[in-house]
Order: structure tokens, then C-alpha cells, then sequence
């Protein structure tokens, strides 16, 4: 195989999983915002959200939504490099340790199946680059991204899941006089 038609068929390959993995993300990120394509919206994400110790609700659905939406456009467009794969990251470690981890891993049982599969293609995508049927590629900015950005943005991805999972509020359960 040429040089070329190999270059050409990675791109081609890299588009149609840009593609499928970015569009998807953001319909997710579209459900908890806008309650599109069957979602709930801010509110009902919001009330869900509250259940799962995320408090208020509704801000935390708004920065999940967001964070959804925003990193499958930049991923689906192919721009800014290891950035749309981070927040997917991000937003995938949180709903996969808060949501389905209990479930196993089968999506069939709710379990971390599909935010495996996303975050996987996220930090495959960030060091395999966006290839060259992408904004970057169109704009020269895939010249500055190294596999040290990517790992650096993947990094902060990581700790702003941290960061996410550590204002979850744990309700503890206090007995009361008449449960004792």
C-alpha cells in the first residue's frame, strides 16, 4: 500500500470514528440539556443527579451536559486536539464509577460497557491525533500536539473527574431513635 492511500484510509478511518464516537457524546450531552432524543433535560437529569449525591442537581446535569456536548463537537469536528477527548474522559470516568460500575460491565445491566467504549476511543483518539480530514489538520494546529499534550490533557481530564467525584455528597444514614 502507498504512502499516501495508507495516509488516506487512516484519515478516512479516524473521520468515521470521529464521527460516530463525537456525534454520539454530544447527543448524550443534548439529552441532559435540552432533553433531546429521549432525555429528561436539565431537570429531570437534575433530579437524578441529586439522587446520585450530586448537589445542586441541576448544575451538576448543566456541567455534565455541557462537558458531553462540548467534547463530542470538538472530537466530531476534529479541533483542538487531546481537548474534546479529555472532557470525554472526564465526563465518562465520573458517569462510569458513579452510575454503572455496581452493574458490571455489560451494557444490558446498565454496567460501564459503553463509558468504557467512549473513553477508550477518547484517549485513543488524543495520541492518535485527529487525522488529516480534521479541523486541525485543515488549520495546521495538529503541528502542536505531542503526545506530551495529550497526556497532559488527558491528566487534567482525570483530576477534573477527581475533582467532580469529590463534591458528591455521600448522605450518611444516622439511625434515629425509632430505627435503633
Amino acid at each position: 500500500m502507498s504512502t499516501t492511500l495508507s495516509l488516506t484510509a487512516i484519515s478516512i478511518g479516524l473521520l468515521v470514528l470521529r464521527l460516530v464516537v463525537g456525534f454520539a457524546m454530544a447527543a448524550h450531552g443534548s439529552q441532559k440539556l435540552f432533553g433531546w432524543f429521549g432525555g429528561y433535560g436539565l431537570a429531570g437529569t437534575g433530579g437524578f443527579f441529586e439522587t446520585l449525591g450530586f448537589r445542586p442537581g441541576r448544575t451538576f446535569a448543566f456541567a455534565a451536559g455541557a462537558t458531553e456536548l462540548v467534547g463530542g463537537i470538538l472530537v466530531a469536528s476534529g479541533f483542538l486536539g487531546p481537548l474534546g477527548p479529555a472532557l470525554m474522559l472526564s465526563v465518562m470516568i465520573v458517569a462510569a464509577l458513579t452510575v454503572h460500575w455496581k452493574n458490571g460491565f455489560f451494557a444490558a445491566s446498565n454496567g460501564i460497557e459503553v463509558t468504557l467504549l467512549f473513553a477508550v476511543a477518547a484517549v485513543a483518539l488524543a495520541f492518535t491525533g485527529f487525522g488529516g480530514l480534521s479541523l486541525d489538520a485543515i488549520t495546521g494546529l495538529d503541528a502542536f500536539f505531542t503526545p506530551a499534550e495529550s497526556i497532559a490533557a488527558l491528566l487534567l481530564g482525570v483530576v477534573g473527574a477527581i475533582g467532580n467525584l469529590s463534591l458528591r455528597r455521600q448522605e450518611s444514614v444516622t439511625p434515629t431513635p425509632a430505627s435503633r
